[in-house]
């Protein structure tokens, strides 16, 4: 199969470049990613957790008035209720980000 060997006479050497190009900024986004953060909180703020690009929680903040050492149990579901707050909107913003490098391209599981 020669250079033109593509429907539509596309040249292979082209189609790589685009690629390559494509690839490039995929990873310099995933890389700019990583480094945003985003916040979620419980109980009126109570609780507070900030989750990076890389789905990897980063901080929590709890306040002193919200432990109770004899509701142990609220202060967990709190931190829970937090926790997979700030990860839905960490792949929330993951997917908007990549979904604007990626408009228009369909590659199954590209993130």
């Amino acid at each position: 199969m020669g250079r033109q060997g593509f429907p539509g006479g596309g040249n292979m050497n082209n189609l790589l470049k685009q690629a390559q190009g494509f690839q490039k900024k995929l990873e310099e986004k995933q890389q700019e990613l990583e480094t945003r953060t985003i916040e979620a909180s419980a109980g009126g703020g109570a609780v507070t957790v900030i989750a990076n690009g890389k789905k990897q929680i980063v901080d929590i903040k709890i306040k002193h008035e919200v432990v109770d050492p004899d509701d142990v149990e609220m202060l967990e579901d709190l931190v829970l209720a937090a926790t997979n707050e700030a990860l839905k909107r960490a792949e929330e913003m993951i997917a908007n980000e990549m979904g604007k490098l990626t408009q228009g391209v369909n590659i199954p599981g590209l993130f």
